[in-house]
């Protein structure tokens, strides 16, 4: 645990009591401040009574004694609406702040030595921190993970100096966060999300930028006009150095991918031509991976790790459980469990990771657009099974183009899918769960789903088990 000591002899309001909220009152408790934690759901605070942590109700306290108002990332600040919280921390011109800024001030007052490297943007950012992780972890260096991936940011061990902080950043961590300024940032993509909290994409992107806006080293993808726009502005302004990369065209003064081969064209860390190739490896199919790779090999050589570090680490990484994750293979059928890709831009990168062969299974709680943009994709489909609330739905738009069936469940979905991809001629076809569809119409979450799917797929008979489903 990290102890929060820039609020010892302070009281600190805090709301959200999930996973980091328990771990933020703990943290502030250690350190010496007087907490009053508070959740608007019941099962929540009951959660917080078994761990020892004491509950105040916010909405009758004396919010003239409180030092801070420390906010859960998943609760409005600004959209649609602020929580009532925030609207009587701003009435006492109390701050309202989050774990990561809480980490930020830690940091700052006790080891600025600790490498601080942050990870953010709309796609690929747990793989590309988890990618982080494992490189420096794989060369010897002292790593802790975490963030809005695993361990809540204020659980991992206190800095000291050598210690490397791998931390992903969602836009609600970071909106919470005004000091943060990490010795290297990480933006890879920018594309619409979480609209709704942030009313427009303007501010969407405006809040991603403050990541990299105080960082000593920026690595920055620039395939999209709003990451290509910061980057142009960081170079003008940043004192430090600006890494840019691109998995669509080769680029003379920055790092890209060329087919499955990582290059560097920017003469920095003494590295220029190829650094590694992602053949073979099944944890990093697709472009999409190609950025995430790349961004993560930057970062590596920028924290001390050699080129030839980089290649044995890149064929070693397990992947992460529900992305991309391949779970197991009958004789030549390969089964995919891409449950985290709950939208359709997610699903497009999977589709685009096979070039034929695909058994596609599909559907959910459907979200806004469909699946519309996906029918350049539709000549990889060898067959489509639909699942859930967007059945009908779905099938309306693959019509004609792709043959379907209406599984309805998981279960059916899998069972007819492995049937069809037995009998299939190709050289590997593909059976692949990549919904995108929310989940809650049949399942708690993505991972729910996922850990279905693999449950399935590894109780076909003569299944051989392997990636994050052999755990």
């Amino acid at each position: 645990m990290i102890r929060v000591t820039t609020f010892a002899g302070k009281s600190v309001a805090v709301f959200g009591l999930g996973g980091s909220g328990l771990a933020t009152a703990r943290a502030l408790e250690a350190g010496g401040a007087s907490i009053a934690a508070w959740d608007d759901n019941a099962a929540s605070r009951d959660a917080a009574v078994r761990a020892g942590v004491p509950l105040v109700d916010l909405s009758a306290a004396d919010w003239s004694r409180f030092a801070a108002l420390v906010l859960a990332p998943g609760v409005p600040l600004t959209h649609p609406a602020p929580h009532w919280t925030v609207t009587k921390a701003k009435a006492h011109g109390i701050e309202v702040i989050g774990d990561v800024e809480l980490f930020c001030r830690e940091r700052a007052a006790h080891c600025r030595e600790a490498p601080f490297i942050a990870i953010t943007g709309t796609n690929g950012k747990s793989t590309t921190t988890a990618l982080i992780a494992h490189i420096l972890g794989s060369v010897g260096k002292d790593v802790q993970m975490g963030g809005n991936i695993g361990t809540p940011i204020l659980a991992l061990e206190p800095p000291v100096d050598g210690r490397h902080y791998v931390i992903e950043c969602s836009s609600f961590q970071i909106d919470l966060a005004p000091s943060l300024a990490p010795t290297i940032g990480v933006l890879l993509n920018l594309t619409p999300d979480h609209l709704d909290r942030h009313g427009t994409m303007e501010n969407y992107a405006a809040i991603k930028e403050r990541l990299v806006a105080k960082a000593c080293h920026v690595v920055i993808g620039i395939d999209d006009v709003w990451c290509r726009a910061i980057a142009d502005r960081l170079k003008r302004s940043n004192g430090g150095t600006v890494d840019v990369l691109s998995v669509l065209s080769p680029i003379h003064d920055g790092w890209f991918a060329e087919g499955r081969e990582l290059v560097s064209q920017s003469g920095r860390e003494g590295v220029t031509g190829p650094i590694a190739r992602l053949d073979g490896i099944g944890t990093l199919r697709g472009r999409h991976n190609a950025q995430n790779a790349l961004a993560a090999c930057i970062v590596a050589l920028r924290a001390g790790a050699r080129a030839q570090d980089l290649q044995p680490a890149l064929r070693t990484y397990p992947g992460l459980p529900h992305r991309m994750d391949e779970v197991g293979r009958l004789d030549k059928v390969l089964f995919i469990n891409d449950s985290k890709a709950t939208n359709a831009d997610s699903t497009e990168k999977a589709l685009a990771s096979f070039d034929r062969d695909i058994y596609w299974i599909l559907g959910g709680k459907p979200k806004e657009g469909g699946i519309g943009s996906l029918v350049p994709y539709l000549t990889r489909v060898a067959k489509a099974y639909l699942i859930g609330a967007a059945t009908e739905d779905f099938a309306a738009t693959l019509g004609s183009v792709v043959p379907f069936e209406r599984s309805r469940t998981l279960e059916a979905a899998l069972a007819a899918a492995n049937r069809d991809a037995a009998s299939s001629e190709g050289p590997e076809p593909v059976v692949l769960l990549s919904p995108a569809c929310a989940s809650y119409d049949q399942f708690k979450n993505f991972e729910q789903r996922g850990d279905t799917f693999r449950r399935l797929v590894h109780a076909l008979p003569g299944v051989t088990i392997r990636g994050q489903g052999a755990r």
